[in-house]
């Protein structure tokens, strides 16, 4: 009886104990319990070490015990990096300037999927670390669709909340132009159209969770009604709250003279944002209120005017939904409803280039309009159901970011993760170590 105590008491035993209770809440969590039987393998991993799991390990094999400790520590961290980076964190950096001045080109962040809640991979073969693309090459792609899986998402810690900032798969980026990959392949078609590109170029399409990554501020939530109006975002009717990290484009008039470069490194104005036309004096700025106040303190500077896009058919084949139908640009901008899930909407041929992107290519219908008379998988019908809650993104930079007012909106099946904290923010236009922004570093995003 002892020795059966103290057998079941051992290290092994123990340590089978603490990662069979791991997996089991585990397996709750991913809510499959088809996976339970994977216990056995930890049993035999630890207890009865039948198979040669670490088959490096097996004799004659690896004679050289260095060798073998790397490769136990490689694949330790391998599998352990990739598990923190599927369920709880992944790394993600700041390419442009659409969130300035609340994230900064150059800024390194920690993106949270415990938040909301994992999203499992539509693809779950692919090549460790990598999102879309083998390293070393330009259109090789690091996954394989053998196994597709569909959307599923698992508990988090809250639901979206408006504000919140966040990292999501471009909706736009089910196809991309591989001679382009940094622009819209749609936004391209509506420039030149489908036969010029489809001619000229070689195109990719990408399930959605190895579209490229996107990261902007929630400003309508599922329901919510958006309006922009003289470039202030109003949400159900209320302004939006007072963000002051928030820019817009100025234009900024001098006396005939010059702004100093060290003046607008002095104030925190990127020289990459400064357009000048040397022949009016006239600058072009993205500058917050505080930014603003500061720049037209410069002895001079005679004004400071916003930018404004009165314009109402300026944004026809740039903003979403790129009808006339809808005179809308970057500056004024709806009403427009947030679509919610099992909501039911009225469509008609007007209000079509809406909702036509969400009922076909996210939630997978076929739709076909005969006589003005529309057809859903083949049934005529004047109204549609959600199965999908939607969100409406913008960006700080409100001058200046690709966002929801250009490609429409963001289904919930491709939100990633809540961005929470820059650990690390480097100046690409400082040499080391004075690009480092020390006083960025382990801040949290809000």
């Amino acid at each position: 009886m002892k020795d059966s105590v103290k057998r079941f008491l051992s290290p092994a035993y123990l340590t089978f104990a603490i990662f069979s209770i791991l997996y089991i809440l585990w397996v709750l969590w991913m809510e499959n319990l088809w996976l339970l039987p994977g216990i056995i393998i930890i049993f035999d991993l630890f207890i009865t070490k039948k198979v040669k799991w670490l088959f490096w390990r097996k004799k004659g094999l690896i004679k050289n015990k260095i060798i073998i400790e790397l490769i136990d520590a490689a694949a330790f961290g391998i599998v352990t990096a990739t598990f923190i980076r599927l369920f709880f964190l992944e790394a993600y950096s700041i390419p442009t300037s659409s969130m300035e001045r609340s994230l900064l080109i150059g800024d390194y962040l920690f993106v949270s999927k415990i938040n909301y809640g994992p999203k499992l991979p539509n693809t779950p073969i692919s090549f460790p670390f990598t999102h879309h693309t083998l390293p070393l090459t330009r259109n090789v792609p690091s996954y394989l669709e053998w196994i597709s899986m569909p959307y599923k998402r698992l508990s988090g810690l809250s639901s979206i909340n408006r504000n919140d900032v966040i990292v999501f798969n471009f909706p736009e980026g089910d196809t991309m132009i591989t001679e382009y990959p940094d622009q819209s392949y749609y936004a391209l078609v509506r420039q030149y159209g489908r036969e010029f590109i489809h001619e000229q170029f070689n195109l990719v399409r990408r399930p959605v969770d190895k579209r490229e990554n996107y990261i902007k501020r929630v400003a309508g939530l599922p329901g919510d009604t958006i309006r922009i109006s003289a470039g202030i975002l109003y949400v159900n009717g209320l302004t939006e709250e007072k963000n002051k990290k928030m820019q817009y484009d100025y234009f900024v008039q001098t006396d005939g003279t010059l702004i100093e470069d060290d003046q607008f490194s002095k104030i925190g104005i990127s020289l990459a944002d400064v357009k000048l036309n040397p022949s009016r004096s006239l600058y072009e700025l993205p500058l917050t209120e505080e930014l603003r106040d500061q720049v037209a303190s410069l002895p001079n500077v005679v004004s400071v005017n916003r930018y404004e896009n009165r314009n109402p058919y300026s944004g026809i084949h740039t903003v979403f939904p790129f009808s006339r139908n809808f005179p809308w640009n970057e500056d004024n901008f709806g009403p427009l409803i947030v679509p919610e899930k099992d909501t039911k909407i009225n469509i008609t041929t007007e209000n079509l280039p809406l909702y036509h992107r969400l009922i076909t290519l996210y939630e997978g219908n076929d739709l076909n309009v005969v006589n003005d008379d529309i057809y859903i998988n083949g049934t005529k019908t004047s109204t549609y159901q959600f199965n999908m809650d939607y969100y409406f993104v913008l960006g700080d930079n409100r001058h200046n970011s690709a966002d929801s007012r250009f490609w429409g909106f963001v289904p919930e099946d491709h939100v990633v993760g809540k961005a929470f904290l820059v650990w690390l923010s480097m100046d690409k236009e400082k040499k080391f170590p004075e690009n480092i922004r020390w006083e960025r570093m382990f801040k949290s995003i809000n």
